[in-house]
């Protein structure tokens, strides 16, 4: 066993998308900077998450589209080509070889370490690799850049009974007969879709409703295009129980008693192939976080990804291993962040003991006020910044305007198109809080959503924001005309 001592400026645990971008933030700097990594360089993002996900998807939603649109629906009257679909998917992973993104790591001049690596200390981390342990010492920072973990539910019989979690489903090398879906988020509903446009036949449960986080009439555009593609959607009920039933599962169901109105029946059902999507928390665990006093659960970062009780200010954490915000181009803001204050704080042009100001380069100030994301369903759901609800409960005297999406360009866009659209603003200040829009192809809306947000446009000036036409972004008049500009 070969047992040596490295040296760097910057140690990043964890090659995913969020490690890599910090990495190779103070690389640039002129740090030697170690990026540590036990799996696949690129991580979950690259591999089992994002790209494969959205590959699976968007063949079921471009044959979607083109039978919206008359002239066009008579053209496509087959069926996805499973095969074809799945080998895209495959070559979007490059097949889980990580050979190009290793390249583009030693290109941009980052030493890349396979192991295991924990925490041993104050600046101290030790790998174990398949030649032995290696022991670091950083110079200036250690980062957790570790990503997160599927979390499992305590249902009985889950633990005696073959299931997947989002990585076995996206790396599917075949399609099931039928599908069990237990989680109504983001994967849960996205993967629904996927598979049952692909051909399973798919019951998607979840204990609440469908994507809690978002508007209902956005959940409800969405609820309504899973049932449109065939899947069996159960909202307020329990998972009981799961068991093996030949080479498949069986699941019982009861009513949540949540509140909610359950429009499904609870009974019984077996499926070839279980999927649990339940959510995801950082993956903190075994990282020695103890040798340096913290608790993995009680974790906190500031603006610049400073872990908060160590001592000295070398500790660091982005991305969904600092469990604010578990989305991938999150992480990359925080991790470019972050990266930025490291050099900035190696160089003594940043004061160690003060956070930057807010929307300054080193802190990822949108995790708090303009966060984007996605739900690529068909239809699409996009959100930045504040709900209603998530406004008024900070203090905000908030208004929402909402309209149906219905102007020339959606109409052009497709026969009957379905969307939906609202626009959260503070009474006080006059400038946007939040939007989401729902129906087809609205993420390309996002980003103008997003800019609005961040730069706190006033109304005002948005006014003078004109949409091309005819496009779907005419609803922006739509709604600033039904605010009463």
């Amino acid at each position: 066993m070969t047992n040596q001592t490295l040296a760097a400026d910057v140690v990043v645990i964890g090659g995913g998308a969020v490690g890599e971008n910090l990495a190779g933030r103070t690389a640039a700097s002129g740090l030697k900077t170690i990026l540590i990594e036990k799996d696949l360089v690129g991580g979950e993002c690259s591999y089992w998450a994002c790209m494969p996900s959205k590959a699976l998807l968007r063949p079921g939603t471009a044959l979607a589209a083109a039978r919206r649109v008359d002239g066009a629906r008579q053209a496509a009257t087959g069926a996805l080509d499973r095969e074809a679909v799945l080998a895209r998917r495959t070559a979007f992973t490059s097949d889980w070889k990580d050979s190009s993104q290793v390249e583009w790591v030693r290109g941009a001049g980052i030493e890349l370490l396979r192991g295991t690596a924990r925490l041993a200390g104050r600046k101290r981390v030790e790998v174990a690799t398949d030649e032995g342990t290696t022991a670091i010492e950083a110079r200036h920072a250690v980062v957790l850049a570790t990503g997160s973990t599927p979390s499992v539910p305590p249902v009985p019989g889950l633990d005696e009974v073959p299931f997947w979690g989002t990585r076995e489903a996206t790396a599917a090398r075949e399609v099931p007969r039928s599908l069990l879906v237990l989680g109504g988020g983001v994967s849960g509903v996205e993967l629904a879709q996927a598979f049952a446009r692909l051909g399973s036949t798919v019951t998607l449960v979840a204990r609440r409703g469908l994507l809690s986080a978002y508007p209902e009439p956005a959940q409800r555009l969405v609820e309504a295009g899973l049932r449109a593609d065939g899947v069996d959607v159960r909202l307020h009920t329990a998972t009981e129980s799961v068991a093996r039933e030949g080479e498949g599962v069986r699941a019982e169901f009861a009513a949540a008693n949540d509140g909610g109105t359950s429009a499904a029946a609870v009974g019984p059902v077996s499926a070839e192939r279980l999927l649990v999507a339940t959510g995801r928390r950082p993956a903190l665990a075994a990282l020695g976080l103890e040798q340096v006093g913290l608790v993995p659960e009680e974790l906190r970062t500031d603006a610049t990804g400073l872990v908060a009780g160590v001592p000295g200010q070398w500790l660091y954490a982005v991305g969904d291993a600092a469990g604010k915000v578990l989305l991938t181009h999150q992480g990359k803001y925080e991790a470019r962040a972050a990266g930025d204050a490291i050099a900035a704080r190696a160089a003594g042009s940043l004061d160690g003991d003060k956070e930057p100001a807010p929307w300054s380069k080193y802190t990822a100030t949108a995790d708090e006020r303009a966060v984007p994301s996605v739900v690529f369903t068909d239809p699409e759901v996009a959100m930045v910044g504040l709900t209603l609800e998530k406004a008024r409960e900070r203090g905000l005297d908030a208004s929402a305007t909402e309209l149906p999406i219905a102007v020339a360009g959606s109409a052009l866009h497709a026969d009957g198109y379905d969307g939906w659209a609202q626009l959260v603003v503070d009474e006080n200040r006059k400038v946007l809080l939040g939007a989401t829009f729902a129906g087809p192809d609205v993420s390309e809306l996002l980003h103008a959503a997003t800019i609005a947000v961040v730069g706190e446009v006033p109304l005002e000036r948005l006014w003078h924001a004109v949409p091309a036409y005819p496009t779907i972004s005419e609803v922006w008049l739509r709604l600033l005309e039904e605010y009463g500009l």
